[in-house]
Formats: C-alpha cells, structure tokens, sequence
C-alpha cells in the first residue's frame, strides 16, 4: 500500500536543476537557452508558461518532449527517466499543419500510422481506429465535416482537427505551442471549451505555452512564469478558481485580478531584464 502512494504521488513531470545550451560552443562559453528549471508537475495536472518573447518557452517544451537533451540536470516524465523523443505525449502548434491531400479523419488517424504500437496493428484495426477519430471530431464540433479536406476548413476547424491529431493515440501529455494564436477572439474562446472539457474528461497533463495571459489563467491550475534569456521560472502562481470554469468567470474581477498580477510580473521582467541573481527571490515570494 505504502508503494502505490507513493507511486501515485511521485510528479509525473520532474525537471531537476535542468541547464541546456544550443551546443557545445555555447556550452563552454556558458551562454544557456534556459538555466536551473526545477519543475514538479502532479499528474492530471494543467500547467501553462508565460514570458516575453524569446525567454525559452519553446525550449522548455523541446526538453519536455525529449526532442532535446538538457546540457545539465535530469528529467523524469511518468516515473521514467527521458532519454529521447516520448511516445507518451502528443503536441499541437500555432500552425495546425494538416496535410492537404488528406481529408480531416485520415489527418487525425497520422499518429497512429506512425507511433508503436499502433503502426504495426493499423492495417488490421483500421475500422476501430476511423470510429476513433470520428468520435473524437464529433466531440470537438466538427461531426459531418470528418471527410472534408483542410482546404475546406477554416482556421479555428483545422486547430479542431489539430487537436484530435494529437489525442488520437491517447497520449497521457498534451503540449501545446501557441495552439490558439492566430485565431479570432471568439474562435479562441470556443477552443479554451473544448480543451477545458476534454482535459476534464480524460484526466492527461498539459504544458500550455502561451502569450495570452487570460488563456493562461482560465485553463490552466499553475501558472510560470519565465524570465528573458537565458530562461527559468522565477513565478508560480496557482489558480484557486473553481473548476467547471465558464467564460462568463473571465469578466469578474477575481480573474481580471490574476491576469493583471501576472502582467505585472512579465512587465516587471522586461523593463528590469530580471535574471538569476533575482529570480530567486521572485519565486521565493510568489510560489
């Protein structure tokens, strides 16, 4: 009993005092894209990170994928330690990427063309998988347009199907790279629903990478914030807003409250270029 709590309670992200420089030059030259990331993410939990443009965020979400191997520190996702690329997360970016000659459902169904084990079954389990996909577009709005090609979408569809592409095989961590950027503001509201929904029904993690701080404190149950170059957390604010969360909390000055407060800090960090020697004392007094 003891080592199952303490198995369910171990994070399911663990970043440890993680450094990455770009390559070797650079390694030696002490010049890093982040620096001393100690990260503990619970599983199930939503965490989203906030910055000026070019603090690492990308970076961060390169580590987190295994796409990257840290220059310094250890990473540990889902109790293993990360020595590559992971099978267990699926992603979606700012461009929704959906090939054009491929109709909606057989974009979702990519991942599983590719990823073990389902590459090996897809022939004889394709029907299963299609019903999948079908089932997953019905969820996010888009049931009667499964056989439409990306063409005949528009931007906030496309980012529907973006989305199914990545939970196709069941990932147990969703990153998410600016997945809503280029959107209109309703488009991108819907969208926060759907994730919001989706999150609360299947219970995956998500890494959330944002500009828009509202985004950020709506989805998301911590927020971190990171500092300019070289990157690392220097805020962790926790959301104590109660979930079901509905659109209508975005307008109430508890939220308006959080977002301002977290505008503060960013503002903070690009007009005073705060760096390590402060950083500790931010999270210190915001953790």
């Amino acid at each position: 009993m003891g080592a199952a709590n303490a198995t369910q309670e171990a994070p399911f992200v663990d970043f440890q005092d993680v450094w990455l420089a770009y390559n070797e030059e650079l390694l030696r030259a002490n010049h890093f894209a982040v620096e001393a990331i100690d990260l503990k993410v619970k599983r199930g939990e939503f965490i989203a990170i906030v910055g000026p443009s070019g603090c690492g965020k990308s970076t961060f979400m390169k580590l987190a994928t295994g796409l990257r191997m840290p220059s310094m520190g250890r990473i540990r996702i889902d109790g293993a330690p990360v020595t590559g690329p992971l099978k267990i997360s699926g992603m979606a970016f700012q461009a929704p990427s959906l090939l054009p000659w491929r109709t909606t459902v057989d974009n979702v169904l990519l991942p599983l063309e590719i990823v073990e084990p389902y590459r090996s079954s897809f022939k004889a389990k394709r029907k299963e998988y299609i019903e999948r996909a079908r089932k997953l577009l019905q969820k996010v709005g888009l049931a009667g347009y499964e056989d439409k090609f990306p063409w005949q979408l528009s931007g906030g569809m496309q980012q529907r199907a973006s989305i199914c592409r990545a939970l196709i095989h069941e990932p147990k961590m969703l990153l998410l790279d600016e997945p809503f950027g280029a959107l209109d503001a309703f488009t991108r509201e819907d969208l926060w629903c759907i994730l919001r929904d989706l999150h609360a029904e299947q219970q995956f993690n998500v890494i959330l990478v944002t500009h828009d701080l509202r985004e950020s404190a709506f989805l998301a149950d911590t927020v971190y914030v990171m500092s300019k170059s070289p990157g690392r957390f220097v805020v962790k604010r926790e959301i104590d807003l109660p979930r079901p969360r509905e659109l209508e909390l975005t307008y109430t000055k508890e939220f308006t409250d959080i977002v301002l407060e977290l505008r503060g800090h960013i503002g903070a960090i690009r007009n005073t270029g705060i760096g390590a020697t402060q950083a500790t004392a931010v999270t210190g007094a915001s953790a």
